[in-house]
């Protein structure tokens, strides 16, 4: 199966693996486990599974609710039964009932097997409870757990029931509940009461039996004066119903079982559909993320429509614990933080490597393909950033400070920057495209609560490139970029998928410009990936279209690296300007406009480093790895003849060590196999006579035995050419 988990900036679940949990992923036949005697606390919560006597609002709600729901039953009653035409994905027609037939009787009639896996509709384009009546003839999908949306809808229910087992436990006053890109949350308010670890399996054990009884999700359009008389209660709903629903309009509620809460849904036709849940953590927020308003309690839950997708995400769960990189980073000595500066890395000697290679990848890459590399300055006057439009859109995530009686900031990106480079001079067309790199220190002001390892941190280094082009040398540029994008991702083992995002409301410019860019775009990914890429309406920059570029790894989990961004506006904010032929000729005539493209591959060093750090396990591959060969004597004699063969290995540009310590010869290849050296180079008295070395590889899991030895010349050699080939794979080329 697909994991769910997005990306490094969740942590791994640690609580899900640590915490005590109700026992809702057995099956009938399974034994469960016998309760171990000891500690209280082992016993879990020391509060009652539900709230006693049970919170007033839940009896508030259900009267109003039913009071309403008989109302739009009579409504629905009396609406025209007519005969509609129902139209499959495959083209076929059946004949349906409007204001009868459902999407779920429709599949009934294609066939059961089909109607018990399902989870959603979609009719015409949009999501559509299957128990919802159809009202006019319509495009029908039907949609499972395994479809993306089907995903999402199924992990928005079993957030309501999440919900309901907190009010039920707690009696708490709910928030927002929304699924998320690994599971869901809900967010509340609890009086007196922080949630705990001992609270998940009452919490579990709530939502298990809201999951037998089958709770149907029942829809129902309600008028904002009557929600806000059913919400009286909640001052979280009244806010959210006072600035989100206009006066005079209506929308929509969902309950299940005792629960009823503000929603547009859609949502699974019953509760029983949910088959394993658990609780994977807990945080604290804030109401709408606005540290001004009230903390609030979030809880994260998981859930499935089969028993054994809840055991594989447990494995993967563990799996991902041992490959997470901060775990790594302090095994291997790679990096560390401190509490004096935090989302700041400290960069160890081992993990400086790691970060100098991938530089230097880069760099030679870019000597190959025209690009001119500058170093910008970190801080600047805010007039920068107010010409740029920062100042106005991203100051409170920019870290500021007073100088002299004027405001200046720390650089949060290079693109203004590379805007005053490009301007220093006068540009003629004879120059474009400029293709300008740095490796440049950015500082973001992340609220502290958001940092996680080095996926999210205050301090950190991008693969950043501006390219200052002709709109002419749109295509050519995106087609290089493209080229560039495939190669650095294949040197990792990553595939990609890629979205073209497109003109959003709030655009700059004109719609032609925006047509034009859109179209280059979408020629580039047709000629260069036909077929695999998808259409991201509405969600480009306010200032361009932008492609990004998502990459997998060896976990299937998804992360958002690279990205190549149109800009058409920093340009124009910046008046950059250059001289094409025509103004050669007519000096009257006004200097053209450059297109800009943003582009990083890698993007934040910091993040792309823990993303591989992850990918390979710590087992880095030999080109990067920060610990390549460690040379052992079998004995005192042979100390200076292995401290040689390292020597020269160092000369040579590789990352040699030797152990010349005290420890046996078993001890020290064991140390060096948990520090994961690529290869370990063993010399004894053999191998000094005839220059030669014993060579173990880290990937020939379990060969303990003496190999044959290898001319030191001949492994210098093969190590080199290894390096050199950037391979993926642990093997010494013939």
């Amino acid at each position: 199966m697909a994991h769910p988990v997005a990306s490094t900036s969740h942590p791994a679940e640690l609580p899900a693996l640590e915490a005590k949990h109700a026992d809702l992923a057995k099956g009938p036949s399974e034994k469960k486990p016998k309760e171990k005697k000891g500690k209280p606390e082992a016993a879990g919560s020391q509060f009652p599974l539900e709230l006693q006597p049970k919170p007033e609002f839940f009896d508030h709600r259900i009267r109003m609710f039913e009071e309403l729901k008989t109302k739009y039953d009579e409504f629905v009653k009396a609406q025209p039964r007519e005969e509609i035409t129902v139209t499959l994905p495959d083209g076929s027609e059946r004949k349906a009932t409007s204001w009868q037939t459902s999407p779920m009787d429709v599949a009934k009639e294609i066939s059961k097997s089909l109607s018990e896996r399902l989870v959603i509709a979609k009719v015409d384009g949009s999501l559509w409870d299957l128990e919802r009546p159809l009202e006019v003839s319509c495009k029908l999908e039907l949609l499972d757990f395994e479809h993306a949306e089907g995903k999402k809808v199924f992990w928005h229910s079993s957030a309501h029931v999440l919900g309901e087992a907190a009010e039920r436990h707690y009696g708490c006053h709910l928030c927002l509940g929304p699924p998320t890109d690994d599971g869901f949350f809900y967010e509340m308010a609890i009086e007196d009461r922080p949630v705990s670890l001992t609270d998940y399996p009452a919490l579990e054990k709530v939502a298990e039996s809201a999951v037998k009884d089958k709770q149907r999700f029942e829809r129902l359009v309600v008028s904002k004066e009557d929600l806000l008389k059913m919400f009286h209660y909640n001052k979280y709903k009244k806010y959210l119903i006072e600035t989100k629903v206009p006066d005079g309009t209506s929308t929509t509620v969902y309950r299940c079982g005792p629960m009823i809460d503000l929603c547009v849904g859609p949502h699974i036709p019953h509760t029983g559909k949910i088959k394993a849940f658990m609780i994977t953590k807990n945080s604290a927020s804030y109401f709408l993320g606005d540290a001004t308003n009230d903390s609030l309690q979030r809880i994260y839950g998981i859930s499935f429509p089969d028993k054994k997708q809840l055991t594989e995400y447990k494995a993967f769960l563990a799996e991902a614990a041992k490959r997470d990189h901060r775990k790594i980073g302090k095994e291997q000595e790679l990096f560390f933080f401190n509490d004096l500066s935090p989302g700041n890395a400290f960069w160890l000697p081992h993990g400086t490597r790691i970060y100098n290679t991938l530089v230097e990848m880069m760099r030679g890459e870019y000597s190959r393909r025209g690009y001119q590399e500058v170093i910008s300055p970190n801080m600047y006057n805010a007039k920068l950033w107010e010409t740029s439009g920062h100042w106005q859109n991203y100051k409170d995530d920019m870290f500021t400070l007073d100088v002299e009686k004027e405001k200046w900031a720390l650089k949060p990106m290079n693109c203004p920057g590379h805007c005053l480079i490009f301007d220093s001079r006068d540009r003629s067309y004879k120059e474009l495209p400029i293709r300008m790199a740095e490796f440049g220190i950015i500082h973001r002001n992340e609220a502290s609560g958001a940092l996680t390892g080095l996926t999210r941190v205050r301090r950190f280094v991008q693969d950043d490139t501006h390219v200052f082009c002709m709109p002419s040398q749109i295509e050519e540029e995106i087609s290089a970029l493209f080229h560039f994008m495939q190669h650095t991702y294949g040197i990792f083992g990553f595939d990609f998928s890629l979205e073209l995002s497109t003109r959003p409301e709030n655009y700059l410019g004109s719609i032609e410009t925006w047509d034009a860019a859109e179209a280059q775009l979408s020629k580039a990914l047709d000629q260069h990936y036909p077929g695999k890429w998808e259409l991201n309406p509405g969600d480009g920059a306010f200032y361009g279209p932008k492609i990004d570029i998502t990459i997998r790894d060896a976990l299937r989990r998804s992360y958002q690296c690279a990205t190549i961004q149109l800009d058409f506006q920093l340009p124009e904010r910046f008046n950059l300007k250059y001289r094409s032929p025509d103004e050669t000729a007519n000096a009257d005539k006004p200097p053209s406009r450059p297109v800009m493209i943003h582009r990083a591959i890698l993007g934040s060093l910091e993040r792309f480093i823990a993303i591989i750090t992850e990918h390979f396990a710590g087992k880095w591959p030999f080109w990067i790895s920060p610990r390549q060969v460690l040379v052992i004597p079998v004995a005192a004699p042979y100390k200076e003849y292995a401290s040689e063969i390292a020597g020269k290995l160092s000369e040579l540009g590789l990352f040699a060590d030797v152990d010349n310590g005290e420890n046996t010869l078993p001890k020290k290849i064991r140390n060096g196999e948990i520090a994961q050296y690529n290869f370990i180079l063993v010399v004894g008295q053999e191998e000094l006579d005839s220059r030669s070395v014993n060579v173990r590889n880290r990937d020939d899991v379990g060969s303990k035995a003496k190999t044959a030895m290898v001319p030191l010349d001949v492994i210098t050699d093969q190590l080199v050419r290894l390096k050199s080939s950037r391979s993926l794979q642990n093997t010494l080329p013939a």
